[in-house]
């Protein structure tokens, strides 16, 4: 099977062209570096998706609960690199990041009512275990229907990146009243919320640092698409992820029905109401 190798004397950009893989659904091979970080990072996932409350401490015991010779420090510095923190309310919560220029929105989403497709979008990054390496996915759903409007793979996680995910769900769905995020410097950072100046009407919501239920419908995805299939059929590769996230983003849209929609599927519920 294929792979995008970045060190070919063929663009990435064409390579892709030639896998029939879409350059902006994917972002370059991952570093396969066989690190016992990346073995830490797949039991932390995993744990993660039952017991999203666990903290640093928590984990730790977890792990180390499994045999693996870890300490709060090297756990707490894989959180960050996952982009994890413990649901629930924490000290500070109100404190931006500290980059320069990064701003933290108000959070819209309090007390409103959801009751049409492209009101309200939410996005998120989680982490993906990869062989012996790692990649991230975007998402955006349709807080409404729980339509997938658009998703990206990367081994990096970067504000050009979920900028440009957003930038094609808008041009395939149109655009949506509110877009909701977590927090973090992806989203915060200026080259992301500047593009919300050029789309009149859009609204930029976040939620407060560490409350992940507040994004509760993409988080519930990520949850279905690891134990449906990332976890039941790893991958040794990048490309053959990303065909297996494109199947069951196709899988879920389309042939999955959903009990929060009365067991119908996202597709029905996003193209019947919009």
């Amino acid at each position: 099977m294929g792979k995008i190798d970045k060190t070919h004397s063929l663009s990435v950009s064409r390579q892709c062209e030639l896998l029939n893989v879409p350059r902006s659904s994917f972002y370059y091979s991952p570093l396969e570096d066989g690190s016992y970080n990346d073995e830490l990072m797949k039991q932390i996932d995993k744990q993660y998706m039952d017991t999203p409350f666990y903290g640093v401490p928590r984990m730790t015991n977890h792990l180390r609960g499994l045999g693996y010779k870890v300490n709060p420090k090297r756990i707490r510095r894989l959180y960050r690199k996952m982009d994890l923190c413990a649901i629930g309310p924490r000290p500070n919560t109100s404190k931006p990041h500290k980059g320069e220029g990064h701003a933290i929105y108000p959070y819209l989403l309090r007390g409103l009512t959801v009751d049409r497709p492209n009101q309200v979008w939410a996005m998120d990054i989680t982490y993906i275990p990869l062989g012996s390496s790692h990649m991230y996915l975007v998402g955006i759903i349709d807080v409404y229907s729980r339509y997938i409007v658009g998703w990206s793979l990367s081994n990096t996680m970067t504000t050009r990146w979920c900028r440009e995910c957003l930038d094609e769900a808008i041009k395939n769905h149109g655009v949506p009243e509110i877009v909701n995020t977590d927090q973090g410097s992806q989203f915060s950072s200026p080259e992301f919320s500047a593009y919300f100046s050029s789309h009149e009407g859009l609204k930029f919501s976040m939620d407060g640092k560490g409350r992940a239920i507040d994004n509760i419908f993409i988080e519930r995805f990520w949850r279905n698409i690891k134990y449906e299939k990332i976890y039941l059929e790893p991958s040794d590769n990048g490309l053959d992820l990303y065909r297996k996230i494109k199947e069951y983003m196709t899988y879920y849209n389309t042939e999955r029905p959903h009990q929060g929609l009365e067991y119908k599927r996202p597709v029905e519920i996003y193209r019947t109401a919009a």
